[in-house]
């Protein structure tokens, strides 16, 4: 092996020198730079595991704020249905309402034009008679006023109709 480099067969002084290099550059390492990098590693370590707790709690907190709105969803639907729903009850009282006020007013205006017909048929009846009544008296007075020319025949007259009341 004559013709080999001497870095691929090192001999003694090399090795010494090699391993004493090394062991100042690990040693500088350990003491300055390995701190620092397992520092920085371990932050960061921490730091993404804080962020997939934060996220974990966004999640849940998300998901309850779903939740939320499903349930505040829900509930303005049900509130929604029972405000229609009272809005057709009131809707139907008021119909009911309105209809049994115009029934009640109509039956009153149909009796007070019945009881105003039947007072104005008495009103006629009354005058009719009345009007009747003068006629037959005017009537019997001219029958009578010719019939009875005299004071005899008056007299006569007047007897007949005492005895007939008797």
């Amino acid at each position: 092996m004559g013709n080999l480099p001497s870095i691929l067969t090192p001999d003694f002084g090399l090795m010494f020198w090699m391993l004493l290099s090394f062991l100042v550059v690990f040693l500088v390492l350990a003491f300055f730079a390995f701190p620092t990098i397992t520092k920085a590693v371990e932050e960061r370590k921490n730091f993404i595991d804080d962020s997939l707790k934060n996220a974990r709690l966004a999640n849940e907190k998300l998901a309850g704020i779903k939740a939320q709105s499903d349930q505040i969803l829900k509930e303005a639907s049900e509130k929604q249905a029972r405000i229609i729903q009272e809005a057709m009850a009131t809707k139907e009282h008021i119909i009911a309402e309105a209809r049994g006020k115009a029934q009640q007013e109509g039956a009153q205006i149909i009796e007070e034009a019945q009881s105003h017909i039947v007072a104005e048929k008495e009103r006629v009846l009354r005058d009719a008679r009345s009007q009747v009544a003068n006629l037959s008296v005017q009537i019997a007075e001219k029958l009578l006023q010719e019939k009875l020319q005299s004071n005899e025949e008056q007299e006569k007259y007047l007897e007949r109709i005492l005895n007939n009341m008797e």
